[in-house]
């Protein structure tokens, strides 16, 4: 589905507890990825982060934050609010992050993902493929290890 009615903004610290609010309605508290604020305003006070956020009407859908050094680029944080999911949104705020990486001059684009997370498949379907794992990285609440998965995708 397209992602119609849905627009694109940047966000900076301001917009925490916009992030705080898609996080929550997003990810599953069993992994613990979910960022508090201070986590989130300590990184977005370092240099190359940028904030996007995608809002439905005036109601926020999703938010994509990535930071650039040189020419790479890490995609840290993806979060689409599940009742906004398969109709887009996610797929546009890549696309958009992919965009502005080729804009500044940005070669690679790197990101991180539990192993059985579903959304490698999405990953996937934008061009990323693994480049390396991280071996027990990820701890669930039921106390089982989860490798991380590395994956990277050339800008241009």
């Amino acid at each position: 589905m397209a992602s119609v009615g849905i627009s694109l903004r940047p966000g900076d610290a301001r917009d925490a507890g916009v992030v705080e609010q898609v996080m929550t309605a997003t990810f599953d508290p069993q992994w613990g990825e979910a960022w508090t604020r201070s986590q989130l305003l300590g990184v977005m006070a370092l240099p190359g982060i940028k904030l996007l956020i995608a809002e439905a009407g005036e109601e926020p859908a999703g938010f994509a934050l990535t930071r650039s050094v040189l020419d790479e680029a890490e995609l840290l944080l993806l979060g689409v609010v599940a009742g906004h999911r398969r109709h887009g949104i996610g797929s546009l705020l890549v696309e958009a992050v992919i965009a502005d990486c080729a804009a500044h001059g940005v070669e690679t684009l790197h990101l991180e993902v539990r192993s059985n997370n579903p959304a490698t498949l999405f990953y996937a379907r934008h061009g990323f493929a693994k480049c390396g794992e991280r071996r027990n990285y990820y701890k669930g609440a039921d106390g089982r290890h989860y490798d991380a998965h590395t994956y990277r995708r050339s800008i241009g």
